[in-house]
């Protein structure tokens, strides 16, 4: 059996940011440059070799729309393989987070434009088909946790 061929020699480890603020809207990014050019994601990224999982959510949150978050809980692992001429091997760990403050400033290197955004408007958004799985489960768990 032929072994497929990666372009890294092993597992991309990431972390992507759920920010959710006290009016339960999410923060969402949309993206300048590949992957996901011209999608709205959540704030994320890869993990350095040597960083620790909370350090490289808190950085690149900083990083890209320049807020200090609390991380709450992780929400999901996604393991994602890309085929063909940009194969990737990723893992990707969401992590429930809350803003410390609510004023973005975002990377515009790395980001056309971020906001807050309720949970009725995410369907008008495009967006990747797993940051759209994640969102509904994060709002279905919070329309069971509210009274």
């Amino acid at each position: 059996m032929t072994r497929p061929k990666f372009k890294k020699d092993h597992i991309v480890t990431s972390v992507v940011a759920v920010i959710i603020n006290d009016d339960r809207e999410v923060l969402l990014t949309k993206r300048s440059i590949p992957p996901f050019q011209g999608e709205w994601v959540m704030p994320g990224g890869k993990i350095d070799l040597g960083e620790p999982i909370i350090k490289a959510i808190e950085r690149e949150v900083m990083e890209e729309v320049g807020l200090q978050v609390e991380v709450v809980d992780l929400l999901d692992v996604f393991e994602h393989v890309t085929p063909g001429d940009e194969n990737y091997h990723f893992i990707i760990l969401y992590y429930r987070c809350r803003p410390l403050f609510c004023d973005i400033t975002h990377n515009q290197d790395e980001v056309d434009e971020a906001r807050w955004v309720a949970q009725q408007d995410l369907a008008a958004l495009k967006m990747p088909d797993g940051t759209r799985f994640i969102l509904g489960k994060v709002f279905l768990q919070e329309s069971q946790d509210t009274p």
